[in-house]
């Protein structure tokens, strides 16, 4: 039953059936019953417009539209209204949907709103408020809590608004809210105290009490968390057990040589640990799926490149894929110089190289003449065969889509050894969720001279300040990023843009005194290449750039990050742009540069950026504020398509989720018991919606 075809739901009808689809994924009765509302509005508090104080809250009020206007043209088109209470009038305004608006509202009918009010020049008004008409309030059947959806203009423009989506989940739960399947064994739900499954749904869309709200979203996230933690625990448990791994059986010459006379500084303890891991993990047969994180600067290269040695001397070939050109020529430059007195040959492939170049790669890595290969998502192309690949490396994987990583892992008979890496810090919380099914490596400890980075924020007024700092960090013989959100200039962003920061920053320190570096990802590659070499080799003091800098630059000689409208950043952005500095022994800094007015989380980001360098504790503030979808594009894993749990906030429900998921692997690993044949079907319906990748890293 819970299969049919949404479009066979009353009210549906083919139309809002395709953009049901097109815009929400919802396709089927089930899918609709699993959109869970976003929030609740409380229907007992009504405000009177007279008694509206701040801005701080948002209001419902019932009263009356007396009239409507339209404004302006074309992009600057608004609409508003006139809403009436018995102690007061409220402008009301709209940006979007103008059209529809002016179809559909009705004049001196009652009306319920809801939305937050915004003071300008002593009056208040609500832009864009949530509105129904007072017959169509009563939706939820004298509950005093109204669910809220999310919806998109193109569903509006079909009804579907919130009140309209509430009324097909109404109608579905009434339908079928006794048809709908337990998907949790009895032994979980009576251990957890948890609601039945077809109650929690008809709660979670038509609450009777905040109680029983709170017990079925309790229910539904506890469900979404667990299964979760299943799936990562048999993709673990296949990994670990059943799936067959290169033997890395020798610590060979290669290695000892290298670490022995050529590493050209001391191991910290963090690193030796990490390396010990490794070691293990290659030889004992099965295959190793490990994740490295460290801080930016904490030496995660070094690790991965005597993993790469280990390889190498054991008769396998190894490749190193990075998400930007840039990045791959500087580990191939650092590479090739700590290599150089082993005689290991290193090659680069990227989407620039020439026919004739990349024909000569191609042949010596089928041939096996070339044992460490470096690249971009070149790499992935059919045409790159290996004769014998046993270790692959990603950097920054989080760039990388799961498709493109498993393009790489069909490269060799026997799946070889994964190592990924990361200079984005992950919270703990989000690490076992997203990486639940790799082994967790953690660099915690900086190298031994490395000054913590002076972090600074300072507004436009004070930009002469700032100038002064960097002409006087200059004639110290040091070298300054100064990094932009923009290219060009927006008309819809009023912060400053590439071209014309650059323009300023040339008169401010003019040739031929001073020389300036312009860098940013629109430039053909071989004049972006240029300008960063021109850097590199301190031939140009300023390098006025975009994010392409975020990862991978190492310039030990700069030594002043400045980041204008750092209020456009996310956190885990700022932290990568400041690693770019501090590389070198000297006193590193970092110039956050904004506006005078700037919001409540631009400035909890700013304060933490000035507060701490610790990459984990940035990373568990950045969770706090923008949760994690775009943390470390966890899009890309199908994992995290969360419908109701929010790993910033349940995570004392993920951890009792996870201990539960490996408590019951751990009594019936192939899950044959006959109380868990309910978890058996659960997975079995979950993978038959998603692309199986579970043998990726």
């Amino acid at each position: 039953m819970l299969g049919k075809e949404i479009l066979y739901l009353k009210g549906v009808g083919p139309q809002r059936a395709d953009v049901l689809k097109a815009e929400l994924g919802i396709s089927t009765w089930q899918e609709l019953l699993e959109y869970y509302p976003f929030r609740y509005i409380d229907r007992s508090q009504i405000t009177r417009i007279a008694d509206i104080q701040s801005e701080a809250a948002n209001v419902q009020l019932m009263g009356q539209i007396i009239s409507t206007r339209e404004i302006g043209v074309g992009g600057g088109k608004r609409f508003t209204a006139i809403f009436r209470d018995e102690s007061g009038e409220i402008e009301l305004v709209w940006f979007k949907a103008v059209k529809w608006l002016k179809d559909s509202l009705k004049l001196n009918q009652p009306y319920v709103i809801y939305g937050r009010p915004t003071e300008f020049k002593g009056r208040y008004n609500i832009t864009h408020p949530e509105l129904e008409l007072l017959e169509d309030a009563r939706i939820t059947q004298g509950s005093e809590l109204k669910p809220v959806y999310n919806t998109t203009q193109k569903l509006t423009g079909k009804g579907l608004h919130s009140n309209g989506i509430a009324k097909l989940t109404r109608l579905l739960v009434e339908e079928c809210r006794q048809h709908i399947p337990e998907n949790l064994p009895d032994y979980i739900l009576d251990r957890f105290k948890l609601m039945p499954r077809h109650e929690a749904i008809a709660q979670v869309h038509l609450p009777s009490t905040v109680h029983q709200l709170e017990g079925a979203r309790r229910r539904l996230k506890f469900e979404e968390l667990f299964y979760i933690q299943m799936q990562l625990g048999k993709q673990k448990l296949s990994t670990t057990r059943d799936e067959r791994g290169v033997v890395f059986q020798k610590v060979g010459e290669v290695f000892n040589t290298f670490y022995q006379k050529h590493l050209p500084f001391e191991l910290t303890n963090a690193q030796k640990r990490v390396m010990k891991e490794v070691r293990a993990d290659v030889a004992r047969g099965h295959h190793m799926n490990r994740l490295i994180q460290g801080d930016v600067g904490s030496g995660k290269t070094i690790v991965a490149l005597l993993a790469a040695l280990l390889a190498i001397d054991n008769g396998y070939q190894v490749c190193l894929m990075v998400p930007t050109e840039i990045l791959a020529m500087q580990h191939l430059a650092s590479i090739q110089e700590l290599l150089a007195p082993t005689g290991i040959s290193v090659a680069l492939l990227k989407g620039s190289t020439s026919k004739a170049e990349r024909r000569k790669i191609h042949a010596s890595l089928e041939d096996g003449s070339l044992p460490f290969i470096i690249g971009t998502h070149a790499l992935i192309e059919p045409t790159v065969q290996f004769k014998n690949l046993g270790l692959c490396i990603i950097d920054e994987q989080h760039r990388f889509g799961v498709a493109q990583r498993a393009s790489l892992w069909k490269k060799a008979e026997v799946p070889p050894h994964v190592l990924v890496m990361t200079a984005t810090p992950i919270p703990r919380t989000l690490a076992m969720t997203l990486y639940g099914d790799l082994d967790i490596s953690v660099i915690d400890e900086l190298p031994p001279g490395r000054k913590p980075i002076k972090t600074e924020w300072k507004t436009d007024a004070k930009r002469l300040e700032v100038f002064q700092f960097m002409e006087n960090e200059i004639k110290k013989g040091r070298q300054i990023y100064v990094v932009y959100p923009l290219i060009a200039e927006s008309e819809a962003m009023d912060y400053k843009d590439l071209q014309d920061g650059y323009e300023s920053i040339v008169r401010r320190f003019p040739m031929p005194q001073y020389h300036v570096s312009i860098v940013h990802g629109q430039m053909k590659s071989d004049a972006r290449d240029y300008e960063m070499q021109n850097f590199i080799q301190r031939k140009t003091q300023i390098l006025v750039a975009t994010t392409v800098i975020e990862v991978g630059v190492n310039v030990p000689n700069a030594s002043v990050m400045v980041i204008e409208s750092a209020e456009r950043f996310g956190l885990s952005q700022l932290h990568q742009l400041r690693g770019r500095v501090g590389r070198g022994a000297e006193q590193s800094y970092c110039v956050l540069m904004t506006g005078v007015k700037i919001s409540k989380d631009s400035r909890t980001r700013l304060e933490t950026m000035v507060r701490t360098n610790d990459g984990f504790e940035i990373a568990e503030v950045d969770l706090q504020l923008r949760g994690p979808g775009d943390l470390t594009g966890t899009q890309q894993s199908g994992l995290l398509d969360l419908k109701i749990a929010d790993l910033a906030k349940d995570q004392i429900m993920l951890s009792a989720a996870r201990e539960l998921a490996l408590e019951i692997l751990d009594e019936d690993d192939s899950l044959q018991l006959p109380k868990n044949s309910r978890i058996v079907e659960q997975l079995k319906s979950i993978r038959a919606k998603k692309t199986d990748w579970s043998k990726i890293s």
